[in-house]
């Protein structure tokens, strides 16, 4: 293992050490991680952090507190890293509770700290062997991938053939040293939002009569299924598009797939695929094929003005369609699709759109 994720930690504690030393109020400075510090990166299409700085000192008893969980957290990533142990971060919050006056208080301290030290050492917490408690989503469709095995060796999974009903489920980490994409027979990928909609398109056999590789987002999708979808993009050349339901929430789940994540911004680069487009459910779907609809709600009106300025959402097909979807007041789901019956989606919705993008057969 290479030791840059060592090395870089040691540069923060070391930075810390220097400024005692030198009767200096110690501090760490990284990116401010707002929506108004994300600039569009040109070489590789992608949102990430622009050059506004905060800074974490101990010139206040908190900043003095954080930056001593810091310290705290780089012994404890140094010493899984030394030997070859890893951690969730649920557990990682859960050890502070030995570290005395360094024990965080909820895990929503220790997750953002995390974070930080990301952003300030430019590493993934994959290299500091730390992993959420919850893996990433299925894939369905004609993929086969290869993938070390625990007790040794690899083996190569076919994801439409030695798989059941659920697909393949994306390891939480999904890097080439752990698993390798070999090759897929497919024409796209079709990222779904919800369950039932990928159980929908599997029980239709969407992927086979289709060329898809079908991969359940799960709500907001994992670091690593973003980084799945990357990946299969980037290295077999397989276009992506994303269908969600068609409220604010859901805009912003295709937005960091394609665009990035603010609070990932940093990684966007790794994470994201600036290539995806956008499906559906859009409010013109709402007009189009006259769907039920719910009422927004003043939270879904406030995300909606939210995102025009967004600079993700900058562009004339997001700002006209966003604006009509406050015009209208109305929202709706994928599942909206089945007033028509269960095989609408996939006879008739799905090839329509897919054919207004260029795409399908």
């Amino acid at each position: 293992m290479s030791n840059k994720p060592v090395e870089s930690l040691e540069d923060v504690a070391r930075s810390v050490y220097k400024d005692l030393v030198e009767a200096k109020i110690p501090k760490v400075n990284l990116s401010t991680r707002t929506k108004s510090n994300i600039v569009f990166d040109d070489d590789s299409r992608v949102w990430k952090y622009g050059d506004q700085l905060s800074t974490r000192s101990a010139k206040t008893s908190d900043g003095a507190y954080m930056l001593l969980r810091t310290i705290y957290t780089i012994e404890f990533i140094k010493e899984m890293l030394a030997t070859n142990k890893s951690s969730t971060l649920r557990e990682m919050y859960y050890i502070s509770e030995g570290w005395d006056f360094a024990k965080f208080h909820e895990q929503q301290e220790s997750d953002r700290l995390v974070e930080d030290l990301e952003v300030i050492t430019r590493q993934l917490r994959e290299d500091f062997k730390l992993r959420p408690e919850e893996n990433g989503a299925s894939i369905i469709g004609n993929l086969t991938v290869e993938e070390e095995v625990r007790r040794g060796g690899k083996r190569r999974i076919n994801c439409k053939d030695d798989v059941g009903d659920a697909g393949y489920t994306i390891p939480t980490n999904v890097e080439k040293d752990k698993l390798r994409l070999v090759d897929a027979d497919g024409d796209f990928i079709i990222a779904l939002e919800t369950g039932g909609m990928f159980d929908r398109l599997v029980e239709n056999g969407f992927d086979e009569s289709s060329r898809a590789i079908l991969v359940h987002l799960k709500g907001q999708p994992a670091r690593s299924t973003r980084r799945m979808i990357k990946r299969i993009n980037s290295e077999l050349g397989l276009p992506v598009v994303v269908f969600t339901d068609g409220d604010p929430w859901s805009f912003r789940i295709y937005a960091s797939v394609a665009y990035g994540a603010i609070k990932t911004a940093h990684i966007s680069e790794y994470l994201a695929t600036p290539d995806a487009r956008f499906l559906g459910i859009t409010p013109s779907d709402i007009v189009n094929y006259n769907l039920p609809t719910d009422k927004l709600t003043d939270q879904d009106v406030k995300a909606l003005n939210t995102e025009l300025t967004d600079p993700r959402f900058g562009n004339e097909f997001w700002k006209g369609e966003i604006k009509l979807q406050l015009e209208l007041g109305k929202k709706s789901e994928q599942q909206a699709l089945a007033k028509y019956g269960l095989d609408y989606v996939t006879e008739t919705y799905l090839p329509e759109k897919l054919s207004s993008l260029g795409m399908g057969g």
